[in-house]
């Protein structure tokens, strides 16, 4: 067994070709082959988001604080709250993030292929963002 103690992994900051505004990454696990899951803590300042996106083998978010947004292509952006379980299908374009005034955080889950995790696309644009959830 290994035991990974809360706060025994540094954390790192959002890369800039990959996410916009303030994103903290906390690494929960990396797998080491043969096995292939991941899973790290991430955390959304007001505004901030992923850029378009895929995973090879999908994608589990557990949303545990906060409020957010998420958006798969060609559908409508959904607000995601704490306690909420988003599964992104294999291959499925996508991005997550919190909603202009509240932050998010979640645990992402996902497997590797071929040594890759994610496909980082393009940037989601301030309008695309800003769209937001459609008004009930």
């Amino acid at each position: 067994m290994i035991l990974k103690r809360a706060g025994s992994q540094p954390s790192q900051r959002g890369p800039a070709d990959w996410f916009t505004g303030q994103v903290r990454l906390d690494p929960l696990h990396t797998a080491e082959a043969p096995a292939r899951v991941s899973a790290a803590s991430v955390t959304f300042e007001p505004g901030a988001r992923t850029a378009w996106h895929t995973h090879p083998l999908g994608q589990i978010l557990v949303v545990t604080a906060g409020c957010g947004w998420t958006q798969c292509e060609g559908e409508e952006i959904v607000e995601i709250r704490a306690g909420d379980v988003v599964v992104c299908p294999p291959g499925h374009r996508h991005w997550h993030g919190a909603t202009p005034t509240t932050s998010m955080t979640h645990i992402a889950i996902q497997e590797s292929l071929n040594g890759s995790p994610v496909t980082w696309m393009e940037k989601v644009t301030d309008a695309q963002y800003l769209a937001g959830p459609p008004k009930a």
